[in-house]
């Protein structure tokens, strides 16, 4: 059973010009401390790939802290509430979120969860909601990405109970990068392995490490064959010039040395033609 208090017990809440005054300026105040705050800790992640998505998880969460500090100093310090008028103030709160507000305290909730569980950090690659990019914020109410095509995307944090979360990286500043090439069955798939290997070793954006080297698989996919190139980019930020720069040099090579190369829609409209 809910515990309820009954409206005649609850002394009246003393708000005046002076109490409403207070609390925005606290309230503003937390503000201005958060966007310092950001500010700071992002000059700082910006001078080092290696502590950029380390020094960057603390954002959201003093996010939090702050707003969180602001909120109990309003309700306490500034509006001197007692303990049955904030259980009265929480219950006025159930009814507003049941009419109307309860996506927006999903979100709430979703982001203090993100934050708390870190399934993804700010400076992570990630796919979520059909949208693939850098988490470039984690705020109270909406996850920030930025994608390839450097478009800025802001999806609702609830949809981190409700939908799947890629993450490329990890926290890691460097990410795995496939990239693929479709082949003539004809062609000369030794060379073109050894192009391929080649041009993702010597690519100015590639990690290479005793634990991340690069990777060629061979795949028939039905008419042409698929090469998966597998290696790491030295920065998540590096993604789609790694994957251009690599492919740029790997046709290169396939055009001088006549090695053909597949149209996989082609193959796609002849299997269409042929139901």
């Amino acid at each position: 059973m809910v515990n309820t208090v009954p409206v005649e017990d609850v002394p009246p809440v003393g708000v005046d010009a002076g109490t409403v005054a207070a609390a925005v300026v606290v309230f503003a105040v937390a503000y201005l401390a958060v966007r310092l705050v950001t500010y700071a800790l992002t000059r700082v992640s910006e001078a080092s790939v290696e502590r950029r998505i380390t020094v960057k998880m603390f954002v959201p969460l003093v996010k939090f802290v702050i707003y969180l500090a602001a909120l109990y100093y309003v309700l306490g310090p500034v509006l001197d509430l007692s303990s049955t008028q904030i259980l009265a103030f929480s219950g006025v709160l159930g009814a507003v979120l049941g009419l109307g507000i309860k996506d927006l305290f999903a979100d709430i909730v979703g982001g203090l969860v993100i934050v708390l569980e870190r399934p993804y950090r700010i400076g992570d690659m990630v796919e979520l909601d059909d949208h693939y990019g850098e988490v470039t914020d984690i705020g109270i109410r909406s996850t920030e990405l930025t994608t390839l095509d450097d478009d800025t995307v802001n999806v609702p944090n609830y949809l981190f109970f409700t939908k799947s979360v890629t993450n490329s990286n990890d926290g890691a500043p460097e990410m795995m990068v496939v990239t693929r090439f479709h082949l003539s069955p004809d062609a000369d798939l030794d060379r073109a392995v050894e192009v391929v290997r080649d041009a993702l070793r010597t690519s100015r954006y590639v990690y290479l490490s005793d634990d991340h080297g690069v990777d060629v698989r061979v795949e028939d996919s039905g008419g042409y064959v698929t090469l998966r190139g597998r290696a790491y980019v030295n920065d998540v930020r590096n993604e789609g010039a790694f994957r251009t720069d690599v492919t740029e040099r790997v046709f290169d090579v396939f055009d001088d040395e006549g090695i053909e190369v597949a149209d996989p829609s082609a193959f796609l409209r002849s299997d269409r033609r042929q139901e």
